[in-house]
């Protein structure tokens, strides 16, 4: 399997060019895109493909009639509401229309936001988080960091990637009252489903109530349907509005339309696949750990930070894994705050864990024959 091909990119290749290079006799094990391995069900599926030819003969509804759908769906008011074709073009609109000359941006996390921003000129003041404390974030160290700099914007991620670290709800009210004179404040909040008791940490309630608040969602990441491209926004009216106007009118296709719609059929299955994802989150992590070798970060959510021995090589076990074992992982490399050194390893069955572990320990063993 050629995978240096695969490896150049700022981000991680695509599955289906992984898939591509494996070849059609090979089955990859994705490590890599943090989707949900129990959601959409079997049903889904067999629903979506029984519709899939009027899906993609005839034009969708516009954007303004499936966030009415969402929002009557998740109890929001709709002029709270803005949907996106994915939380990536929000981001991108969120940058050109609110943020005006800086923004601050813990690091490590999700790239989008400090890329964003400085392709289009701004600057971005960059809050280090520590290794030795774990990753974890100190909002209130962050709002001083953030009066030192001047910064007239901010986002923070609940929980956040690559590390999958959370923070109490009462905190990021604190800290939203504290920056209420900032132009815009982000709470990132498109992992926080699979956080256990995500309803008593989410802030979407309380974000319509704020001048200068977003809390982004993504639809794609929690129901693991990456490739319908779908997320959305709850914001004053105002602000959503302004936002939302920017949008295309036709942002979202026919198949994000559809599966909005088939949600509220789904709510228990969605429920319980959330419970299991929990389930193997806390099993892989102490997999990782009984490993050894390995440093393990806690997360709360569907993928788990892990540091490697100094003398292991990240680019070199990310190549090793995919062409000899068939496992695609997230080496971190090229994630600002970060190394390397470290993988992001998305939560998986126990039967894909085995198949990871199995090549963990193959190029263990191969760096240690190096070294006799």
């Amino acid at each position: 399997m050629n995978v240096r091909s695969l490896t150049r990119a700022a981000h991680s290749a695509s599955f289906f060019k992984v898939q591509e290079a494996a070849g059609s006799g090979r089955t990859v094990v994705d490590f890599c895109i943090p989707t949900n391995s129990y959601f959409p069900t079997p049903a889904m599926f067999d629903q979506l493909s029984a519709a899939l030819p009027e899906l993609l003969t005839y034009y969708p509804s516009d954007a303004a009639a499936t966030t009415r759908r969402l929002s009557d769906l998740l109890g929001l008011h709709p002029q709270t509401v803005a949907m996106g074709n994915g939380s990536t073009e929000l981001i991108t609109w969120i940058d050109h229309l609110l943020v005006t000359e800086s923004i601050a941006v813990p690091i490590p996390t999700f790239g989008r936001w400090t890329d964003q921003p400085f392709e289009t000129g701004k600057r971005v003041d960059l809050y280090p988080l520590r290794e030795a404390d774990g990753f974890a974030l100190d909002l209130a160290d962050y709002a001083r960091f953030i009066r030192e700099r001047g910064s007239r914007a901010a986002v923070i991620c609940q929980p956040n990637n690559p590390d999958g670290g959370i923070v109490a709800r009462d905190q990021v009210i604190a800290f939203l009252d504290e920056l209420s004179d900032l132009d815009l404040v982000v709470v990132d909040e498109s992992f926080i489903d699979f956080v256990d008791d995500a309803e008593a940490r989410s802030v979407v309630d309380v974000a319509p109530l704020r001048s200068n608040v977003i809390v982004l969602k993504s639809l794609g990441k929690n129901f693991g349907l990456h490739g319908v491209r779908f997320g959305y926004l709850v914001a004053n009216p105002a602000l959503a509005r302004r936002v939302g106007e920017a949008l295309p009118k036709w942002n979202l296709n026919s198949l994000a339309e559809a599966v909005v719609g088939m949600l509220g059929q789904h709510r228990d299955a969605y429920r319980h696949s959330l419970a299991l994802a929990a389930r193997d989150r806390r099993a892989m992590a102490e997999r990782l750990r009984t490993f050894g070798s390995l440093s393990v970060f806690e997360t709360s959510t569907n993928f788990v930070l892990v540091k490697l021995p100094d003398h292991w090589s990240g680019p070199e076990l990310r190549d090793f894994l995919l062409a000899e074992h068939g496992v695609y992982v997230r080496e971190c490399g090229n994630k600002l705050g970060l190394t390397s050194q470290f993988l992001r390893l998305v939560v998986r069955p126990t039967p894909d864990v085995d198949r990871l572990l199995g090549g963990l320990d193959d190029y263990r063993r191969s760096v240690g024959r190096r070294a006799a």
